[in-house]
């Protein structure tokens, strides 16, 4: 019952950030600062969108002559291209955010987790396209790829999709325009938390 209640509380965020997107409106900004995270996923979603339609129409065509199964179908698909648009929208409306003392890391409508600038210990642009899991980290990759790094004073408590929480003291996330992300971070985060360091809450 818990596993049904937290789909249907994310379907719901992909509906609302859909009509947000369609609004040209952005959730949770304010006065703080945006950083976006998809620019380019754009064509890989329109061409999960035109797998769907294909599929949906092969079958309409299969189902033609079932016209119960037929209808349940198209019911399905059509939803199924919502959702896929609200998962687009989603990271359109739900960027980073830097505002006053918090950083507010996102990843479409599934993860919202904010961090304390007093508990970024470092941060440097790194591009990394492969994420192996690992107790402590998490990984917020877009299109396999993160940018940004963050290691922290002392763990955060982040909680997973389905409810369950992690404490996680480095944060690897995207950012499209991450230099800029960590400019402006290394402006604001603690002096003396800002040089070289050695390589390696709930969604709202």
């Amino acid at each position: 019952m818990r596993t049904i209640t937290v789909l249907l509380r994310h379907e719901l965020r992909l509906l609302a950030s859909l009509l947000l997107w369609v609004g040209r409106r952005r959730h949770g900004v304010g006065d703080g600062r945006a950083f976006g995270y998809a620019r380019g996923q754009g064509v890989v979603m329109a061409g999960f969108g035109f797998v769907c339609l294909i599929e949906t129409f092969t079958m309409s065509v299969l189902l033609r002559d079932w016209p119960v199964l037929h209808t349940a179908m198209l019911i399905l698909d059509v939803y199924t291209l919502v959702l896929l648009a609200g998962v687009y929208a989603a990271w359109q409306v739900r960027p980073h955010v830097l505002d006053g003392g918090t950083l507010r890391v996102r990843h479409a409508a599934h993860v919202d987790l904010r961090i304390a600038l007093d508990r970024i210990a470092a941060v440097r642009h790194e591009r990394r396209s492969t994420h192996e899991r690992a107790d402590g980290e998490l990984n917020l990759a877009v299109g396999s790829q993160t940018s940004v790094t963050l290691e922290l004073t002392e763990p955060v408590t982040h909680v997973t999709f389905l409810g369950r929480r992690r404490d996680v003291d480095v944060v690897r996330l995207h950012a499209d325009d991450a230099r800029h992300l960590v400019r402006d971070l290394v402006g604001v985060v603690r002096p003396g938390r800002n040089g070289p360091s050695p390589s390696p809450d709930p969604p709202g």
